[in-house]
């Protein structure tokens, strides 16, 4: 079979073309999302999210890097096995989130939340398939299916999207629900195609069964990348809860300002984290063998490879966010009032540092995970989300920042995240040669016991 591996650099161009592509369109589509919606309908959609990327950090988030490292590092069969385990996790996270759309709807306060949450739920599923497609070439060193996929996900959501929030506009519950359904239709499609190219590219069978990557190998990876993928949206969740009330005590537009901050301002931030993202999902294949190998010096090179070449990409982009954000709102988000695009405006540049750090946690949780220690990236990722959320609601409630507090705590959160993760890079391979030497010298005394 012909895996179309790519080069490092070819491999992160076409996966960040996808990603950036993608992004794009997600941005354009909430030029007439926004008008149909506007800053009320926003602020519900948004408010749905946060427990539907819970469960699909549950269900999908994990696998793409965990399987893509097994399958680099010459684990045969593991997108086999990750099938089963995470359809199964997959079945169970739609009918959780099913089940909890009503509560969530009470404790929001939002009512329109639970049909919302219904309408979205099928979508977790989905997403399970199309990750462990996605692994599985990444893996293979071909990012083009992750790139296209990617695309014809935010095509077809685009499509249906517009088409259904325009037949119930009359109705604001029934327009955001239509939306999120545009999402299950999207996920639903895209899994299909994904899976029937997955079946058709597949070698010819072995003529002796090869055993396949057992349950606890595909767990090792894909847990502790779960745990970290979940932390953002927990922290996103909590956010909408702790946020939206505080902000209730000191402006009546607490969710339409939740709505411009979540789903307008942060829109525009990952445009450029999108780009990065590539070089983030192509580094894996090539730090795991090396890992794997022991060759931690040549492996952290290809890190501060990686790094280097995101915050060059990253940084340009940062200062044209904080420059011409007045220019993304009106383009982006015509719609909103002169007051809204105002606190857009300002909340874009004052999260515009956010796209440097970011981008530089995105790739160093990608080259720890290569390295073989996912687990630590998890804590790093909690104890940056803890502090976002924790912060966020102190700027809040005690200062007079607002809407503006949870923007400040996202920057320093980012920028702690990056600050850990580079500073472990720098220092794992030294305490691996350390680890190393002593082995050497206990064999060595072992047979030289008075050397």
């Amino acid at each position: 079979m012909k895996n179309n591996r790519q080069s490092y650099l070819l491999g992160a161009i076409i996966i960040s073309a996808g990603g950036f592509i993608s992004k794009i369109l997600g941005a354009v589509y909430r030029i007439p999302l926004t008008n149909v919606l506007g800053g009320e309908g926003m602020g519900i959609y948004q408010m749905v999210y946060p427990l539907y990327c819970i469960l699909l950090t549950v269900s999908a988030s994990g696998i793409p890097t965990g399987i893509a490292r097994l399958i680099s590092s010459g684990r045969t069969g593991a997108e086999k096995t990750a099938f089963k385990i995470y359809g199964a996790v997959g079945i169970i996270g739609t009918l959780f989130m099913f089940m909890l759309s009503e509560p969530l709807a009470a404790l929001q306060g939002e009512a329109a939340v639970s049909v919302c949450c219904k309408m979205l739920s099928p979508a977790v599923f989905f997403v399970s398939v199309l990750s462990v497609v996605r692994g599985y070439f990444q893996g293979k060193g071909n990012m083009l299916p992750t790139a296209v996929s990617e695309v014809c996900e935010q095509l077809f959501k685009v499509g249906a999207g517009i088409a259904l929030s325009y037949i119930f506009k009359d109705n604001l519950t029934a327009a955001v629900a239509s939306t999120l359904f545009a999402v299950t239709l999207s996920e639903a499609v895209t899994a299909a195609g994904a899976y029937i190219y997955y079946r058709k590219r597949l070698p010819p069978r072995p003529l002796f069964k090869e055993r396949d990557a057992g349950i606890a190998s595909i767990l090792k990876y894909t847990v502790p990348l779960t745990l970290t993928a979940m932390a953002l949206p927990l922290s996103q969740l909590a956010e909408s809860v702790v946020c939206v009330r505080l902000l209730r005590g000191i402006t009546s537009d607490a969710t339409a300002l939740y709505g411009i901050y979540s789903g307008c301002a942060i829109t525009i931030i990952n445009l450029p984290v999108s780009v990065t993202y590539g070089l983030a999902a192509s580094i894996v294949p090539r730090i795991s063998p090396l890992a794997e190998s022991g060759d931690f010096k040549k492996a952290k090179r290809m890190a501060y490879k990686a790094l280097l070449i995101t915050f060059a990409v990253s940084l340009p982009a940062a200062v044209a966010l904080y420059v011409f954000a007045p220019l993304a709102a009106k383009i982006i988000f015509g719609s909103l009032q002169d007051g809204e695009r105002q606190t857009l405006v300002f909340l874009v540049r004052v999260l515009a540092a956010s796209a440097v750090t970011e981008s530089l946690v995105q790739t160093s949780s990608a080259c720890i995970t290569s390295l073989g220690r996912p687990a630590f990236g998890t804590a790093t990722q909690w104890i940056s989300c803890a502090v976002r959320v924790g912060l966020g609601a102190a700027l809040i409630k005690y200062t007079s920042l607002g809407i503006s507090g949870a923007a400040w705590a996202a920057n320093f959160a980012f920028a702690l995240a990056s600050l850990i993760n580079i500073c472990y890079i720098i220092g794992v391979g030294v305490s691996e040669n350390e680890n190393n030497a002593d082995r050497i010298g206990q064999r060595v005394r072992r047979y030289n016991p008075e050397g």
